[in-house]
């Protein structure tokens, strides 16, 4: 028998506070636990009064389910005791709204032509408009492009002092990282295409008359606010001091090959990435923490499927450990129970600390 002082579960000092910018993402590959980190890391960061909204891009919400409470679309506060927020996004329900809350008459004249019709209201061939057009109807990315909008109305809200956010999996992450660049090269081909056609049609006004169009300086100031605000959230993705965005995976081959290619794309986006997160780790859970704790392991001596599945995932880390040399690889155990709930949470939280 053990004479080592065993911590319960129900003991273990939460973290308060985190060490981290004002937003912190989490990605990588679908199903490794990025909605788990990110609950850890948001209740961590409350507890010190710090207001935080944890937020969910991930069309597979879980985010609920992990809190143990459900989370609307908007930011709801939804703990009396801290400053915590949430919210899990609905990307069809806010692409009602227009990409990026742009208004449907928000480019004035052109935009019809650029959302399908010509300019005289028929179908057009231009590949910038029809169905698969910049502002057609199916216009690629634009569940990620209602994200980023709503993403962009965070960046300006002071309620709050950090965002968390659970980032959709990995091609979906990157397609979202992606879209300023896209909507900035968008948004200067639309201002250069409506000058030409505002000119066009100026000039047929002085022939026949007509009103001024003021719908079109209207749509042209949204457009070249819009291009601001993309500015900002580029600048602030890109900036170490404001934003860290952590990958999470799982202790395999695959999972190590997938983030070290999320890790070069992020890196040709200059995007920061400090830490390398390796969840399910069959790693006894008092060895992950530093201390005693009383929360059940894997039984690696007395149980032959449990031995070699650490003796893969070994082979994994040491893998992760000298791809992601310079960045700091977090480990969090493999749980008997499924993490949900303050306690767990709690637990992952002083692993990610």
């Amino acid at each position: 028998m053990s004479n080592v002082d065993v911590e319960p579960v129900d003991d273990i000092d939460a973290p308060t506070g985190v060490d981290a910018p004002e937003y912190v993402l989490y990605g990588g590959k679908g199903g490794v636990g990025k909605t788990t980190c990110a609950a850890a890391t948001a209740l961590a960061s409350a507890r010190d009064d710090t207001a935080t909204l944890v937020v969910s891009t991930d069309p597979a919400h879980s985010l609920s389910d992990t809190l143990e409470t459900d989370i609307p679309a908007e930011p709801t506060r939804i703990r009396e005791d801290v400053p915590l927020f949430a919210a899990e996004i609905d990307p069809e329900a806010a692409m009602g709204e227009g990409p990026l809350g742009m208004e449907d008459d928000a480019l004035g004249g052109l935009g019809g032509m650029l959302s399908g019709g010509g300019p005289m209201g028929g179908e057009s061939e231009d590949p910038i408009g029809g169905e698969d057009g910049i502002l057609g109807g199916s216009m690629p990315g634009a569940d990620e492009a209602a994200a980023m909008r709503l993403l962009l109305d965070y960046t300006d809200d002071d309620r709050f002092d950090r965002v968390v956010i659970d980032t959709a999996p990995t091609g979906h992450t990157l397609r979202l990282l992606e879209l300023p660049e896209t909507m900035d090269s968008m948004v200067g081909t639309i201002l250069k295409l409506r000058e030409r056609f505002s000119g066009m049609m100026d000039s047929v006004k002085g022939m026949f008359g007509g009103d001024e169009d003021v719908d079109a300086e209207a749509g042209i100031q949204d457009l070249e606010e819009l291009s601001a605000r993309i500015e900002r959230l580029r600048a602030i993705l890109r900036d170490p001091s404001r934003t860290d965005f952590r990958i999470v995976m799982v202790p395999e081959t695959l999972s190590v090959m997938e983030s070290e290619r999320l890790l070069a794309q992020l890196t040709d986006f200059e995007i920061p990435v400090s830490t390398i997160v390796v969840n399910r780790v069959m790693q006894d859970p008092s060895e992950v923490l530093g201390r005693e704790v009383d929360i059940p392991g894997p039984n690696t001596d007395g149980c032959e499927f449990c031995a070699r599945r650490w003796e893969v995932q070994q082979d994994a880390i040491a893998s992760a450990q000298d791809l992601f040399r310079g960045h700091e690889v977090k480990r969090v155990p493999l749980f008997a129970d499924e993490v949900h709930g303050e306690t767990l949470l709690s637990v992952v939280a002083a692993c990610l600390d």
